[in-house]
């Protein structure tokens, strides 16, 4: 068959992920999941700007060498935005000015044109947009593509947010309401910034109502993680299709021929000193800043644990340890800057607890490896996703009980004793961890199972890979069969 035949036949489709890395390695494990599932079917390309381009050439090598020939990058200008330096295009980057990047994303007048001149110059078969791009679907809808949506984020969250829009605060407490499961309280100090500002709310509300006009929603969970509030969210009609194909970040080894960078190599020959089940693993993501005076009490209070751990720290903090902190800890723990190889890290058999900022990625992650958490959320929704690792799954438990805050000004520095209890409390045998370790293995069982084929995450991406195929066929006038309906629970 002719080559540019054979490449016709394929479903050409474009992935727009939000600025921010953890938005975007997401965006490409999707990606590579999309190239991979019906070889030969899609062929995707990830739409960054060009100071992104790394982030996702990063997440394409720990894939393998064959992923950057499945997945494509396509670059568009980044929006000028005032008080940002040029090249700072990313939450991670912008430090303090991350909320301008945050602005600017959902900003129509700022950002959709660069966007919307790419698609029409790339006219692809199908567009898979972050939530922020409210305008993607109207794009998509003059292209005659269809424009299916992509949540990094679990729907436990993702619903309880679109539930506490409409909640009453009368006090400094607020209960979900009209949530299944356990009931979830959260104090308003701990609500993501756009639930605790009505403006913020109202700007924010548009990409909501885009997310129901698209084609579908794509998530980046499993059902046996979050079913029942999976089953709200379709079943309150949100979206028109779900698609659940998550953990996306599996399998959990680095693939052949990956990264093999001195971080990685150097974590895993100093995990493989240690006993099974020893070490707690601390990261607190690529974004939420943590203050000086924090990063000390933590170290200190890792010291204290007497427990040995592997902790990651962003290299761009200038943070260094307290004066002898390093040879007094000695070969029990492992600081390492900058960027580590986290999924790698959590399916080692050493690890035994990760302490987390409770960001979706991560949560899920560490729920595949079977890793029960020790959660201390910083910003966004990582407060609400806390409740599902401790409340309702039970994987889990905080380092924390005082003053919390979403709002960096308002945080209550957490005490080294307390973190050295809730770390050597949660790691001793026949200790509070264990019981949560029981349940998240379990967990992780059904993860894999998930995503092997026959699985219900693997049938789902199918599924939406045949529903897009369909729905080109359908745009073209070649074919008039129905669409599949929503989740795959529906249609058993």
């Amino acid at each position: 068959m002719d080559p540019a035949t054979e490449r016709s036949k394929k479903m050409h489709v474009l992935l727009v992920p939000f600025f921010a890395t953890s938005h975007i390695g997401p965006f490409t494990d999707f990606a590579v999941r999309l190239a991979t599932a019906k070889p030969g079917a899609v062929e995707p390309a990830v739409a960054v700007t060009p100071a992104n381009v790394s982030v996702v050439q990063s997440a394409l090598e720990q894939h393998g060498p064959a992923a950057s020939s499945l997945v494509k990058i396509a670059t568009y200008p980044f929006p000028r935005v005032d008080g940002l330096p040029p090249g700072v295009e990313n939450l991670s980057a912008a430090g303090d000015d991350g909320w301008r990047i945050d602005a600017a994303a959902i900003d129509e007048a700022l950002t959709r044109p660069a966007q919307e001149a790419l698609l029409r110059e790339r006219s692809p078969d199908a567009i898979v947009t972050d939530i922020h791009f409210s305008w993607n679907s109207v794009v998509a809808a003059e292209l005659g593509v269809p424009c299916v949506a992509f949540s990094v984020i679990g729907l436990f969250s993702s619903l309880a947010m679109r539930h506490l829009g409409s909640a009453v605060r009368d006090g400094q407490e607020v209960t979900v309401p009209g949530f299944p499961g356990p009931e979830v309280r959260i104090p308003v100090a701990e609500l993501p910034e756009r639930l605790r500002c009505q403006q913020k709310l109202e700007r924010f509300n548009p990409c909501l109502e885009a997310t129901g006009r698209c084609f579908g929603l794509a998530v980046n969970t499993f059902l046996d993680l979050e079913q029942p509030y999976c089953e709200m969210y379709v079943r309150n009609g949100y979206v028109k299709r779900a698609y659940f194909v998550g953990p996306i970040s599996l399998p959990l080894p680095l693939a052949p021929g990956g990264s093999t960078s001195e971080s990685s190599s150097s974590c895993i020959r100093w995990l493989g000193t240690k006993p099974s089940c020893s070490v707690v693993y601390i990261c607190f993501g690529t974004y939420a800043a943590v203050s000086g005076n924090q990063l000390r009490e933590l170290a200190l209070g890792l010291e204290a644990s007497g427990k040995p751990f592997l902790w990651v720290v962003r290299s761009d903090d200038g943070w260094s340890p307290p004066d002898g902190w390093e040879e007094r800890v000695g070969e029990r723990g492992m600081l390492v800057r900058g960027w580590a190889p986290q999924t790698t890290i959590l399916s080692h058999p050493a690890v035994g607890a990760f302490l987390t900022h409770c960001g979706s990625s991560s949560l899920l992650e560490a729920a595949a490896s079977g890793v029960p958490m020790l959660t201390w959320p910083l910003v966004f929704d990582q407060f609400i996703e806390e409740r599902l690792v401790t409340d309702v799954l039970r994987i889990g438990e905080k380092v924390w009980s005082g003053s919390r805050s979403t709002r960096y000004e308002e945080r209550e520095v957490v005490p080294a004793d307390a973190v050295a209890q809730a770390v050597a409390r949660f790691l001793e045998p026949g200790g509070t961890g264990e019981a949560a370790m029981g349940r998240a293995r379990e967990l992780a069982v059904k993860a894999h199972a998930a995503v092997a084929e026959g699985g219900s995450s693997f049938r789902d991406l199918r599924r939406l890979i045949d529903d897009l195929i369909e729905a080109r066929a359908a745009a073209s006038g070649t074919t008039s069969l129905p669409l599949a309906p929503l989740g795959n629970e529906q249609q058993r």
